[in-house]
């Protein structure tokens, strides 16, 4: 379906990678894997045609179709959420298009031939529109849309109200509706909610095309690809087998290349030592040019990234009572938007509860009620005995000191930690080197919020209460705030869509879902088992009432075609001779008014002779219009008669 030949990119003549051969077959589910900077983007950027190669081909099927999700997007346009997605569905818009033109033609057309070709064709698009299942488009539309986090009353809405995230799902929608051959989707769950995620996940999952995805979301990639695209070495290397097995793969191909890496280097010491000794002497002159050359041609190996493992704990936090958190009969709204109504919530120690949900149905707002960063309108929250909490979200800086370094704004937080632990911490949030000396209020969002987690590794809190905290983080990173979440002896609170970190974490989930929240006492794997049971409900009851509504909008549609067909030839002739009547009515109209004019004239009225001729010629004339007209009536009623029926 599209091949890599030979293919080599270069920027400011750095090559990312050279003389690349891949092939992507139908069907093929690839995750598209590498360190960061090693060109993961540009692949998919080059595939979809956004990138030209600097030496190579590219070579695709004929009428391939592509869809492609950059990471970032952002779109200006006025139209609807239900247009745009609507107006970027090709064939649609194609259909519609023709068919209005049709439609033109068999209303205004005076040629039988012409008429008759248009009829026709409307035939063949009937057949299209059956192919690509167009009756339920409205309904497709809706159902992504929906799928992606979006409610009725935002279909209304203009695109460009929406945040970048937000307008992130609806070029998400366009691409998933497109019908495409091949998805190429740049870190696509970014911006998802766990629901919208779950969903995704199921609609890719059924998707019948092919699919290569750049994501640090293992579980996501795992659910759905079966063959894994490296960037390792400035190459490509394809592998059969999803994410897990290609890391069992990788740790021991990296084994392998460390140990031929060792070798290398003894022997190039070893070479090295022998040229440096006998360099000066004139007897080994020969083997110490052979030794040189042999240096010369050494293959320089690449090691892969290290990526040992870093164990961090939070420090030894008090006894909190028995109950942290006891929320009774909680009422919290902004402006009138009810978002809790007569709440209830109880976090007992130990607990570690995954807040879920859809976005907007209150899990930040939860979160910070808890952690009391906003008030609540009515109701009662109660903070148990010695409960010390600790409080993160990603877009929170406010208890940061802009003015230190990283390294004395993340040491306030703990004077018992030294300055290696802090470095070593700071570390494993992407802080390296001189990176730590940098003034806090010069970094990025993304930075600051690095900067926060750290501070939170230090805390003493026994109650800490996360709001996506992995949406800045790379792999390691993840894996070291991951594992001493699951060593934290205290309560956990976290709000978080991503499935991989929260499964060794959490043993509760808390579901708040349209004024309503459930419960469910068991980790994410569990939560997922039940809510998918009564997702699977809904979903038949809702599929049994839409195919009945498809099937019937279908029979209409064709039914309709057929009347179109039938009235067409019941009705051609006479539409031809009520044409032909009005135009003889228009033609004498036009000559009876000339005539009055002409009765008028005194050159006429006062001859005798000439005012007998014209007065009997538009007696005539009137006769004429009168009974053609009686004419037009009788046939125009037959026809409508006759168009009557088919309605």
């Amino acid at each position: 379906m599209i091949d890599l030949i030979e293919v080599s990119i270069q920027f400011t003549g750095v090559p990312l990678f050279e003389s690349t051969n891949i092939k992507i077959n139908k069907g093929d589910r690839i995750a598209l894997v590498g360190a960061n900077g090693t060109g993961k983007s540009t692949i998919l950027k080059l595939i979809a045609g956004l990138e030209e190669t600097s030496s190579g081909q590219i070579q695709r099927q004929k009428n391939i179709s592509t869809g492609y999700l950059p990471q970032e997007y952002l779109n200006t346009s006025t139209k609807s959420v239900f247009e745009e997605v609507k107006e970027s569905l090709e064939k649609v818009r194609e259909i519609e298009f023709k068919e209005t033109e049709l439609h033109e033609i068999i209303n205004n057309s005076t040629s039988e031939i012409e008429t008759t070709r248009a009829i026709n064709e409307l035939g063949i698009l009937e057949n299209k529109k059956i192919e690509i299942d167009f009756y339920s488009t409205n309904s497709q539309i809706e159902k992504v849309l929906e799928g992606l986090g979006f409610t009725a009353e935002d279909f209304t809405q203009p695109v460009s109200t929406y945040s970048g995230g937000w307008q992130m799902r609806i070029e998400l929608a366009k691409i998933l509706l497109g019908n495409h051959d091949i998805i190429l989707l740049d870190e696509p769950t970014n911006h998802l909610d766990i629901d919208s995620l779950q969903w995704l996940i199921n609609f890719l999952i059924n998707y019948k095309g092919a699919l290569l995805l750049v994501s640090h979301d293992r579980f996501f990639v795992n659910k759905l690809t079966s063959r894994t695209l490296e960037i390792f070495n400035r190459k490509l290397t394809l592998y059969n087998g999803n994410y897990e097995a290609y890391l069992r793969f990788k740790e021991e191909r990296d084994k392998q290349l460390i140990t031929n890496f060792q070798s290398q280097e003894r022997k190039r010491k070893q070479t090295e030592d022998f040229v440096e000794r006998f360099r000066y002497k004139a007897t080994k002159a020969k083997q110490v040019q052979s030794r040189i050359k042999q240096l010369n041609k050494l293959e320089e190996l690449e090691l892969p990234e290290f990526e040992g493992k870093i164990n961090l704990r939070f420090p030894e936090p008090p006894r909190s009572g028995s109950i942290p958190v006891d929320i009774k009969s909680l009422t919290k709204q902004y402006d009138e938007n009810i978002v809790f109504n007569n709440f209830d919530f109880r976090l007992e120690r130990g607990d570690k509860i995954a807040f879920v949900g859809p976005n907007g149905a209150g899990k930040t707002t939860l979160a910070k009620i808890i952690a009391k960063k906003i008030n609540y309108n009515k109701g009662e929250m109660i903070i148990g005995h010695n409960t010390i909490t600790s409080y993160y979200a990603q877009e929170v800086t406010t208890d940061l000191d802009l003015e230190s370094d990283v390294i004395d704004c993340v040491m306030q937080s703990s004077v018992e930690s030294t300055p290696q632990q802090i470095r070593t911490i700071l570390g494993s949030f992407l802080f390296t080197n001189d990176d730590v000396f940098k003034k806090v209020k010069v970094l990025s969002g993304g930075e600051k919020s690095r900067v926060a987690l750290a501070k939170i590794l230090l805390t003493k809190a026994n109650l800490i209460v996360l709001d996506e905290p992995t949406n800045h983080l790379d792999h390691n990173s993840k894996l070291v705030l991951q594992d001493a979440l699951v060593n934290f002896s205290g309560s956990l609170i976290i709000v978080s869509h991503d499935v991989d970190f929260l499964k060794p974490i959490v043993n509760k989930v808390l579901e708040i879902r349209k004024l309503k929240s459930t419960l469910f006492v068991g980790g994410i794997d569990y939560y997922f088992t039940k809510r998918n049971s009564i997702i699977e409900k809904e979903e038949i009851k809702s599929s049994d009432k839409l195919s009945n509504t498809n099937t019937n909008r279908k029979d209409q549609k064709r039914n309709d075609a057929e009347n179109r067909k039938k009235r067409y030839e019941a009705t051609k002739i006479l539409k031809k001779e009520v044409t032909k009547l009005e135009g003889e009515i228009e033609t004498l109209e036009s000559q009876i008014e000339t005539l009055e004019v002409e009765l008028g004239d005194e050159k006429i009225y006062s001859n005798p002779r000439l005012s007998v001729e014209k007065n009997k010629e538009y007696e005539n004339l009137k006769n004429k219009l009168e009974n053609i007209f009686s004419i037009w009536t009788k046939k125009s009623e037959e026809l409508e008669n006759i168009e009557q029926e088919f309605n």
